[in-house]
């Protein structure tokens, strides 16, 4: 899995945001752009995140900084069916893939991934789908993070339940792993 970057520099920023370098570092010398010195040099190093927000800011196109990979958090207790969802969609290439075993830690990947789509498991140890499908689509910061949720038991109620707390898409186990995928790229828009 390639780490996605999480600091660059002042060129680095420049070219993204498709202006000069001389741009930057002034936006980031005013303060408009965030970031820090490195100690005893002159270099300027802007985290990803403020990155992310100074481009917000002024409405210049994300795409430029995205890997062009689709991210997609697997939140599941089951490891055998992590391993397998990780394995198929790592081998399809279009994926950066993270994973999370619990309602909680799909919560802290959400916010440091920021996934496109969260493959998500109705049953959680610590929570259970819809918990963690309403608390995604109360944040504005995730409006276009689709949920797709996986689950053996689950009744026609729960579904439409699950569809009304912001999932997109509901995938019953055992589940034949190309069907994900094709899931995953129609809820992705990929086609």
């Amino acid at each position: 899995m390639d780490k996605m970057k999480e600091l660059y520099t002042t060129g680095e920023a420049a070219d993204i945001c498709n202006v000069s370098q001389q741009t930057i570092i002034r936006c980031f010398d005013s303060g408009k752009l965030t970031g820090f010195r490195i100690p005893g040099s002159r270099f300027r190093r802007i985290p990803r995140d403020s990155l992310i927000k100074f481009m917000k800011d002024h409405d210049m196109p994300l795409k430029n900084l995205e890997s062009g990979k689709k991210k997609v958090l697997i939140v599941d207790d089951d490891q055998e069916i992590v391993e397998l969802m990780v394995d198929v969609l790592g081998r399809d290439g279009r994926f950066d893939i993270r994973t999370a075993s619990s309602g909680y830690d799909a919560g802290i990947m959400t916010q440091q991934f920021r996934p496109d789509l969260i493959i998500l498991d109705y049953m959680l140890p610590d929570v259970n789908g819809n918990v963690v499908c309403q608390t995604i689509r109360k944040n504005d910061e995730f409006a276009n993070t689709k949920i797709m949720i996986v689950s053996g038991v689950v009744n026609p109620d729960e579904i439409d339940n699950l569809l009304k707390a912001g999932a997109q898409d509901f995938v019953k186990k055992p589940f034949n792993i190309s069907q994900i995928v094709e899931k995953i790229v129609s809820v992705l828009e990929m086609s």
